[in-house]
């Protein structure tokens, strides 16, 4: 039996993306992690890592990059791939057979859907983890040269309780110091305060202890037992050795504290969930303070507290599939049991003692509340863009697939340049779009779905309404080129020069 003629097609035209794809991919990524590389190895390379430890710094800043960069690389696919085919007149071919356009893009807008998905699962599973971990090692990297973290004008914390370190002016690269201030309280019979004009901070060979020199200065002591007697001793140079200021890297094993960008769509959904309870329960907690005050100035005896039910925070429908299969894939966990069964105790009532109620109104009553229900909004509001912008990412690769196919077919002799510059205009205004919208997003100006979704929702109505226009006329390689575009453009100024 043969095989019907469109899946041939279909099969066909999915192939035809599947290199420019992987191509677009890589080289974007490529581009990328080299402009990430070049604004960070001067950093890194100055705290003396070792080389697996900056590589591993790179590798974990790829799931990110691919993130931005897979729904840059569908639509550069699909520009590339459907011009060329029209160029080549093969679309023209397919349609004189009786084939639509609508039917050509379907199964690019399928290969699209499934790149949506994947991407999806690509951001909100893989990459908190990969951010977590980016995170905690730049946190550790950070804490290896104490002499990189110090702060000018402030008294810095060398090691903890016992020495501390103020300087007027740091040099990171030289590591020298101006107008130096040592309070050295390690010795409890002891206390001492150095200052000096300069100084120059350096380790021991094996990176432990903390060598300070220091010129042109004094030394003021003061011994337990002694309050009589003050010691002031006056030095050329001087030189401080501070032990146990390691400069070797510490990797943090656990870290329990997440972030946004550090957590999965069903951990944030919790995080809402809470929020929202929290708000709920202010509202209910302010109209109970109002409805308190009333009946203290009305003479009637206290209402019964009531208090709102809190909404189940275990998610949707995709949070508790990933909750099943967890559970069916990991081990069950064992519980704590008991060791003796507990018995309840009875003790008597004690009269209460009745309290003349006062007509007094609760000053501000309601105040601590709201400012509770606008926090727990803009905690809320936090997490929802994460959320929305996670999927929005996701679901570009099929706008961008939709935007791309009428373009490319309108065009089909752009060639490179239209390409490289449609992609551009497109990446340019959607991810300025992304960034403006969270901003605004974050501080409640516009609702999360609308910060998100509205470069989104605007290609996605341009993609929708060039495939309603190439149903309309037949695409063709005689056609298209940017002449045609440069004719459009010329024509429309001038129709509304004539009005």
């Amino acid at each position: 039996m043969a095989e019907p003629p469109v899946r041939i097609l279909s099969r066909y035209l999915v192939r035809q993306h599947l290199a420019p794809l992987a191509f677009s991919l890589s080289a974007l990524t490529a581009l990328m992690l080299l402009n990430q590389i070049a604004k960070q190895l001067g950093n890194l390379v100055g705290k003396g890592l070792p080389a697996g430890v900056i590589m591993e710094v790179f590798l974990l800043s790829v799931p990110f990059i691919i993130a931005m960069t897979l729904p840059m690389a569908v639509l550069v696919a699909v520009l590339h791939t459907m011009s060329r085919l029209a160029a080549d007149s093969e679309i023209t071919a397919m349609t004189a057979n009786g084939i639509s356009v609508s039917r050509i893009a379907r199964p690019v807008l399928l290969g699209a859907a499934v790149v949506a998905v994947l991407a999806f699962l690509w951001n909100d599973q893989l990459l908190p983890r990969s951010n977590h971990r980016l995170r905690t090692l730049l946190v550790d990297i950070q804490r290896k040269k104490p002499s990189l973290a110090l702060k000018e004008q402030v008294i810095n914390e060398v090691v903890p309780g016992q020495f501390f370190l103020r300087a007027a002016r740091i040099d990171p690269a030289t590591n020298r110091l101006r107008d130096v201030t040592i309070y050295d309280l390690g010795d409890a019979d002891r206390r001492r305060i150095i200052t000096a004009d300069s100084g120059h901070m350096g380790y021991t060979p094996g990176q432990t202890d903390l060598y300070l020199t220091l010129v042109d200065g004094d030394i003021q002591e003061l011994r337990r037992g002694e309050e009589a007697q003050f010691n002031r001793t006056f030095f050329h140079t001087n030189l401080v050795r501070v032990r146990n200021v390691s400069n070797q890297l510490v990797r943090t094993e656990e870290d329990t504290y997440r972030g946004d960008r550090e957590m999965t769509v069903c951990e944030m959904t919790q995080v809402v969930e809470a929020a929202r309870n929290d708000a709920r329960a202010a509202r209910t907690d302010a109209e109970a303070t109002v409805q308190r005050d009333l009946r203290r100035l009305a003479g009637l005896a206290p209402a019964l507290g009531s208090q709102s039910p809190a909404r189940d925070t275990t998610g949707g429908p995709y949070c508790r599939l990933l909750g099943r299969l967890t559970r069916w894939l990991l081990p069950a966990e064992a519980e704590a049991q008991t060791p003796f069964p507990r018995v309840a105790v009875q003790v008597p009532a004690t009269p209460a003692r009745v309290v003349p109620q006062i007509p007094l109104i609760t000053p501000g009553g309601t105040s601590g509340e709201d400012d509770r229900v606008d926090g727990a909004r803009r905690r809320a509001a936090v997490y929802l863009v994460e959320i929305h912008k996670k999927l929005a990412i996701a679901v570009a690769c099929f706008v961008f697939a939709l935007l791309g196919v009428p373009v490319a077919l309108r065009f089909p002799r752009g060639g490179a340049g239209l390409v490289i510059g449609a992609s551009v205009f497109v990446f340019a205004i959607y991810y300025v779009g992304l960034i403006g919208g969270e901003d605004l997003g974050d501080r409640l100006i516009v609702s999360p779905f609308i910060s998100m979704w509205g470069p989104n929702l605007l290609f996605g109505a341009f993609g929708l309404a060039g495939l309603w226009v190439m149903r309309r006329a037949s695409p063709t390689a005689r056609g298209g080129g940017w002449s045609d575009l440069k004719e459009a453009v010329v024509g429309l100024f001038r129709r509304r020069a004539r009005i």
